[in-house]
């Protein structure tokens, strides 16, 4: 591993700048459902007026801002404009209910909230979960705005990022206004002073441990891994890259629009995910890649009017986030037009990407394996009981040390030794193998994490939740075999005695306070667990039941 001939060593500000001065009225951001588009210059002006503005109401250098939000046009713009001033966007899941945004905000140290008003089709509101976890921010003061809670002491402003008005909340107009009318001493001094180390964004993974952990993300991280990314696409200023995949995971910000803006080439989003949205954009902008988690391509490819649409112009893209079907792989790659389609496997941590294959390799490599180590990586394979590495060809837990590893985890300094080792290897908890040609495969799960269509679950996070649960005495979670998703979340309840509980309780309950893709798709009422001779629960028999039960209960459905 070299660090001397890694891509860049600047900013994601200095860069943004360099862009808009090379190739200033290219597109930089096209939204094709409202025929909106940003050029280079018009969109770095656009994030310095917006940046200036968060200086005004005391958003500074080192303070963390969180974007809760769907791909609306101005994610990007705060996102940028965060970077630029030292700030630290915090990306919020837009799946997130009371539950998981109260952790966030505090756990964070959040001093500014920009949200929108909620999830298109998810039935619920923004600003209802945000007054249900702190009411007090109703009675705001419309002079001051100044948020005053009990709950969130470091909380002081909320933005919203909608056209409408809200009582003690400033707006993304008035802001750029502001920032329009304010001198750039400030703003130049700050980008002066950002080191390309430091932290650039901050994301939330779902922990082992029962709480999410904020994984910090450099500068140095996501710019150079968003630049190999793109080169493994041969990426160029003439692509443009349509994203319909959320802009607050790895997915969009870093194999998205870090790869598209490293290379100069156009983002063309979508507010969210819909097949025929996709599609129309693909044609409508003459997109020559497409990113999604299998099932999104699957519903592309089985949308009734698939065959309406012009996708010529298409030749790549990537298919991450599960794994990857073989047989749904060679579909896009013939149906679609996206025969240099690539994979990309990694994990937050590493910023994401760890391996990923390349628009030149054999077919056979692109639907069998997840490529090779992206440049400037250690990768190895080690024994987890014995830490030794493994020979090629053997099963070995992956691990990564380089440019791309976070800086660790927000303020849990044991989690974080836990994950990264003393030679700076990021354990990954995912099993693999590599060939003699350098080729990595996915052949297994050191920790139970469950991947539902790209969402990353991890059931002691949910087992935690469910313990508060009245009548509840114990849960446990594991995953199960799903045709669209990959995988599906099953419970496993033993209730208290007398408790009058049923498994649809159980989902109310969930769905009341946490994500939808978190909700058990299966709960079970079970009297014990199978255990070790020490105690411990058998997870693995759990998911056998759990395979079991869905195996029996569809043919009980074709009796029927």
């Amino acid at each position: 591993m070299s660090d001397d001939t890694i891509f860049t060593e600047m900013t994601i500000g200095d860069f943004l700048e360099m862009q808009a001065r090379n190739d200033p009225d290219r597109d930089f951001i096209v939204f094709p459902d409202r025929d909106l588009r940003f050029s280079y210059k018009v969109f770095n002006e656009r994030v310095d007026n917006l940046a200036k503005g968060l200086i005004e109401i005391g958003i500074d250098r080192g303070d963390h801002l969180g974007i809760w939000s769907r791909n609306v046009p101005d994610w990007l713009t705060y996102f940028f404009a965060a970077a630029k001033l030292g700030a630290v966007p915090v990306t919020i899941n837009t799946y997130y209910k009371s539950h998981e945004l109260e952790y966030v905000v505090r756990q964070s140290d959040m001093k500014g909230l920009a949200l929108v008003d909620g999830y298109k089709g998810g039935n619920y509101s923004y600003l209802d979960i945000l007054y249900e976890i702190a009411p007090e921010i109703r009675e705001t003061s419309a002079f001051t705005r100044r948020v005053r809670t009990d709950k969130f002491p470091r909380l002081q402003s909320i933005i919203y990022m909608g056209p409408e008005k809200h009582r003690g909340m400033y707006s993304t107009n008035e802001l750029i206004s502001l920032g329009a009318h304010t001198p750039d001493d400030k703003l130049r001094a700050n980008m002066k002073a950002i080191d390309n180390r430091d932290m650039v964004n901050m994301q939330y993974t779902s922990g082992t441990t029962g709480f999410p952990k904020g994984v910090m993300l450099t500068h140095r991280n996501i710019l150079n891994n968003g630049y190999y990314i793109g080169e493994r696409q041969a990426l160029t200023a003439a692509d443009r890259v349509c994203l319909p995949v959320p802009l607050f995971h790895c997915f969009g910000i870093t194999l998205g629009i870090m790869a598209i803006f490293t290379h100069g080439a156009t983002a063309v989003i979508l507010e969210q995910f819909d097949p025929l949205d996709a599609l129309s954009a693909v044609e409508k902008e003459k997109a020559t890649a497409l990113y999604g988690v299998p099932t999104m391509f699957i519903s592309e490819m089985n949308h009734p009017l698939f065959d309406k649409f012009d996708l010529s112009s298409l030749r790549t893209g990537i298919m991450a986030g599960s794994n990857c079907p073989v047989d749904v792989m060679e579909r896009a790659m013939t149906l679609m037009n996206m025969r240099e389609i690539t994979i990309t496997y990694g994990l937050t941590e590493c910023s994401p990407a760890i391996t990923m294959t390349s628009v030149n390799d054999s077919i056979e490599m692109k639907t069998s394996t997840i490529g090779k180590k992206m440049p400037h990586c250690d990768v190895k394979l080690i024994n987890p009981e014995t830490n030794e590495e493994v020979g090629i060809g053997e099963q070995g837990e992956i691990c990564c040390r380089g440019y791309n590893v976070m800086k660790g985890y927000y303020k849990m300094p044991e989690e974080t030794a836990r994950t990264i080792d003393s030679d700076g290897f990021c354990h990954s908890g995912d099993l693999g193998t590599v060939d003699a040609d350098g080729y990595y495969r996915v052949t297994g799960r050191l920790k139970d994490m469950i991947i539902r269509g790209g969402e990353n679950v991890y059931p002691r996070e949910l087992e935690e939740f469910f313990y508060k649960m009245p009548g509840v005495k114990d849960v446990q979670v594991v995953g199960a075999p799903d045709e669209v998703f990959g995988e599906a979340v099953a419970a496993f309840v033993i209730l208290h005695p007398d408790a009058d509980v049923t498994p649809e309780d159980v989902q109310d309950f969930a769905r009341a306070k946490i994500a939808p893709y978190k909700v058990p798709q299966y709960v079970w009422m079970i009297d014990e667990y199978p255990l070790t001779a020490s105690g411990k629960v058998q997870k693995y028999i759990l998911r056998e039941m759990a395979q079991e039960r869905i195996e029996a209960m569809k043919q009980e459905g074709a009796a029927t």
